[in-house]
C-alpha cells in the first residue's frame, strides 16, 4: 500500500493495524488519498511570498480530497440517560471519507503550532472509541521536507540573483521592521551574506521546530498520542516544491485560490450526530 508514495519520498508510518484496515476494509480509500498527494506540488513562489491564512498548497490539496469525496465534517457525540442530555461534544474534521464499512478521518497540518497534533491525535482517539471512525490520518511536512527548507530558500535566492530584501518585494515578500532589522543586525553580528542572514532567520520565523513537522509528530505517537486509534502518517517531500513557475506560477496560483475560496465558503460542514443511552 502506499508504493508509488514511498518511490517519491513520502514518510509512512501506519500505527494500531492502519495499513491492514486500509488494505482490507478499504482499498479504495488508499488509492484515492495516494492520487491526490502525488499530483500536491507547491511552487517556491509560494513559500517566499507566504502571508496569511492558509498556505496555498495546502488548499489545493484539501479541494483535491473534497474533489474525491473528502468532506469537512463535524461529529457531534451526546450523552443520555433516561432521555435526558448530560454531556455534548463536538469534533470537526477537515477531510471524512465514508464507505460501507467505516468512516476515514484526514487532517492536513502544513504549518501550525505543534500542539495541534495534540488536538487532532485525542479528537481521533475519542471519535475512534465512539465508533465514528476506523481510522485517522495525518498529512504534515515530512523529514526531508523541513530538513530541506534552508535549501530551498537559498536555491530561490540563488536562481534569483536576490541580494537585498527590496528585491523580495516582487515575489510577495513583504518585510515586518522587526524582520529588516534581524537581517541586519545578523549580518552585522556574524558576517556573512545577505543571503546567508535571510536563509537563517526566514526558515526560523516560519518553519521552526515549534511548528508541525515530521519529528513532532513522531514524538506524539510514541508517547502515545491518539492510541489505541488506527493511525496513518504521511509526510510530505521536498521534492513536492517546484521551481522555474517564476511570476507566471505565482499569478496562476492567485487566481486558481481565490476562485477555489468562494467555492470553499459556499460549503458547509456535513454533520454526523451520534447519540450515546443509558439507563438508571
Amino acid at each position: 500500500m502506499f508504493e508509488k508514495l514511498k518511490d517519491r519520498g513520502f514518510d509512512l508510518v501506519f500505527l494500531s493495524h492502519a495499513r491492514a484496515i486500509l488494505s482490507v476494509d478499504f482499498p479504495d480509500a488508499g488509492g484515492e488519498l495516494e492520487e491526490a498527494l502525488l499530483a500536491a506540488s507547491i511552487p517556491i513562489e509560494e513559500i517566499i511570498a507566504g502571508g496569511g491564512g492558509e498556505a496555498k498548497g495546502t488548499q489545493r490539496l484539501r479541494r483535491a480530497l473534497a474533489e474525491r469525496g473528502w468532506k469537512k465534517t463535524k461529529f457531534e457525540v451526546e450523552k443520555h440517560v433516561n432521555g435526558v442530555k448530560l454531556q455534548s461534544q463536538s469534533h470537526e474534521v477537515d477531510h471524512v471519507r465514508s464507505f460501507d464499512d467505516g468512516t476515514i478521518a484526514l487532517e492536513i497540518e502544513w504549518n501550525n503550532k505543534d500542539p495541534f497534533y495534540d488536538r487532532d491525535l485525542e479528537n481521533y482517539k475519542r471519535l475512534h472509541a465512539d465508533g465514528a471512525i476506523s481510522v485517522g490520518v495525518i498529512v504534515t511536512r515530512g523529514r526531508s521536507l523541513q530538513d530541506g527548507m534552508r535549501g530551498l530558500v537559498r536555491r530561490f535566492l540563488d536562481d534569483r540573483g536576490i541580494d537585498e530584501l527590496d528585491a523580495l518585494k516582487e515575489w510577495g515578500y513583504r518585510p515586518t521592521i522587526r524582520q529588516q532589522t534581524a537581517v541586519s543586525t545578523r549580518m552585522e553580528r556574524r558576517g556573512g551574506s545577505f543571503r546567508d542572514a535571510f536563509v537563517d532567520l526566514f526558515v526560523a520565523d516560519k518553519f521552526g521546530e515549534a511548528t508541525t513537522h515530521w519529528r513532532k509528530l513522531e514524538e506524539r505517537v510514541q508517547r502515545g498520542v491518539g492510541n489505541p486509534c488506527p493511525l496513518v502518517l504521511i509526510g510530505l517531500p521536498d521534492n513536492i516544491v517546484a521551481f522555474g513557475g517564476g511570476q507566471d506560477a505565482l499569478a496562476e496560483v492567485e487566481a486558481a485560490e481565490s476562485a477555489g475560496d468562494a467555492e470553499a465558503a459556499a460549503e458547509p460542514a456535513a454533520i454526523v450526530s451520534m447519540a450515546g443511552s443509558e439507563t438508571a
